[in-house]
Order: structure tokens, then sequence, then C-alpha cells
């Protein structure tokens, strides 16, 4: 066997064992989205799948952390990803830019945010920046509080820590999940209590949270623009040439952060709601956004794409 086929034989079972239960590894002939459990990759991703579905694509939706979106994109396990906020991802992921086995492709959101946040109470009662955080290291019980494991934003507050960025050398990450966070965060808020986390827009967070994103950052940590991130799809290496109809898609799919933030919101207020459900509702009523997309799109067999994503749209309660 040769070394190379060996290696991708080994990755291959790894993400057997790594990826969850019912997730199963690359199908031939459809098309794998590799996502994160964030509500707004969520959103884009199955948002993805549907459209290519109605284009006679079949295609689906692979929840896994990203340090392994990476690896199964590299390994012809998944072929897409469409959450890759930049510059805070670079350390994960520039590498395999750099050896081509996955391509940076596109953007798809502009202007997008990640970095440290607070409620406003704690801003307000001085704790502005980053060089702020250990001057109230009591109050905050020296915790940052982050999302899973694994996670960009994580890493990056880990290696603040590990090299005593700002003086949080005493600090400790608290690792979570998105959901898990964002209620304590609910829970501390309700009480008065300090907390600094891991903070990004669009989301519904910025809606319902009374909440401050922290100045500071520089480009070792969240990036020099106080965590202004952009967001791009990525690709496999070879994918745009087997699929250059959808490959066209994906450069039109942009995400405006208003439309992001609209359905988050909506999504916090109707629990039951799926991701999906919202996303189709919101674009029902905006047909200037999704008109674009469609842009030089057919459908697999070679019809106009629009037309076809609008009769499905119209079924959409």
């Amino acid at each position: 066997m040769r070394r190379s086929s060996f290696h991708r034989l080994v990755l291959g079972l790894c993400l057997a064992l790594l990826l969850p239960a019912g997730q199963a590894l690359a199908k031939p002939g459809v098309i794998t989205l590799a996502s994160v459990s964030w509500t707004g990759v969520t959103i884009k991703t199955e948002l993805a799948v549907k459209i290519l579905n109605v284009l006679g694509y079949p295609a689906r939706n692979l929840m896994v952390s990203v340090p392994l979106a990476y690896k199964a994109m590299a390994s012809g396990e998944a072929d897409i990803f469409l959450g890759n906020w930049m510059p805070s991802m670079a350390t994960i992921a520039n590498k395999y830019f750099k050896n081509g086995s996955v391509i940076k492709y596109c953007e798809n959101m502009h202007g997008a945010k990640y970095t440290l946040a607070a409620p406003s109470y704690v801003v307000d009662g001085g704790l502005k920046d980053f060089a702020d955080i250990h001057k109230y290291a009591d109050k905050l019980d020296h915790k940052i509080y982050g999302i899973e494991e694994g996670n960009d934003g994580n890493e990056i507050i880990q290696h603040m820590i590990d090299k005593n960025m700002f003086g949080l050398g005493d600090f400790t990450l608290v690792s979570s999940s998105e959901a898990g966070m964002l209620g304590q965060v609910r829970s501390f808020t309700k009480e008065g209590k300090w907390i600094v986390f891991l903070g990004w827009s669009p989301h519904s967070m910025n809606e319902t949270l009374d909440m401050k994103y922290l100045t500071g950052s520089t480009a070792a940590t969240f990036g020099p623009d106080n965590g202004t991130a952009d967001v791009y799809t990525n690709i496999r290496k070879g994918f745009a040439k087997k699929y250059p109809n959808v490959a066209v898609l994906l450069k039109n799919l942009k995400f405006p952060i208003a439309m992001m933030n609209q359905i988050m919101a909506r999504l916090h207020d109707n629990k039951d709601e799926k991701p999906l459900h919202a996303a189709l509702v919101w674009l029902k009523s905006h047909p200037e956004v999704y008109k674009g997309w469609f842009d030089g799109v057919t459908t697999k067999s070679g019809k106009p794409g629009m037309p076809v994503f609008t009769a499905a749209l119209n079924k959409v309660d």
C-alpha cells in the first residue's frame, strides 16, 4: 500500500471514531458539507444543503469540530465548509491552505465579529479592554468562558493564558458549548455577577443580551481590528473542477449580517423551530437576497436554477 493511501486509511479510521454517532464518512455521489454546532454556521449549511437538494444534488450536513472539518476536507471525506472565520481560524486553517488540500475559495460574509465580550454592566464598571481583565480577576473568579473544545476561539484564549498575555496567566478557560456558555452568561447576568465570554456577530446574543465587546484584540489574538472578521467558504482540492455548477453557486452565496441576526433572533423566540425553516421563511420575504445566488446556476439536469428554488420556497409555510 502506498504511504499516502495508508495515511488516508488511518485518517478515515480516526474520523470514524471521532464523528458523532450516526454520522458516516463520505458517501459516493453525495456532496458533504462540514459544519460546526454554531447557530450561524448551521443555518448557512442547512440552507446550502436544501438548495443543492432542490437543484438535484444529493447533499448532507456533517457536524464536526473545527479541526475535524479541515481534516475531513483534506482527506476528501467532506467537500465544503461555510464557517471559516478569519483571522481567528488562521492557526487551524492556514496549513491546509498552504499545502493546497483545502481551498479558501471565497468570502460569504463581510464585517462579522469574533472576540471577547462581557455584560454591559461589566464594561461600564471598568472592564473595557483585554488589558483590564486581570484587574478584575477576583470578580471573574479567574475564569474566561468559551465554547466547545478544539474551537479556534478557545485556542486563542488558551494561548493568551499560556503566554500570560494581558496578565492572564492565572486564568482558566471554561470550555462548554454555544448553548452552555450563553446559558451561563444569562445566569450570571440575572445575579449581576461578572463574566467574560467568547462573543460573535451575527448571533441572537447581540439582540437578546445587554452585552458589549471588549477592545484590545491584537494580531496575535482575535485580530487587530477589535475582532472584526470575514467568513469564507472553503472547498476541498478538486471540488470546483468536479462540480463547476455548484462552484458557481458557492461563489454567489453571500449572507448579510442583518439576515443572519434576524433569523437567529427568530430562532431564539421560537425554541421549537428548526434553523432551516426559519431561514426559508426569511428568504421568502427577501427575494432580493436569494435572486443573486442563482446567477449562472442551473439544476443538475441543466435547467435554470432560480425558478426551481422559488417554486420550492413557495411551498414553505
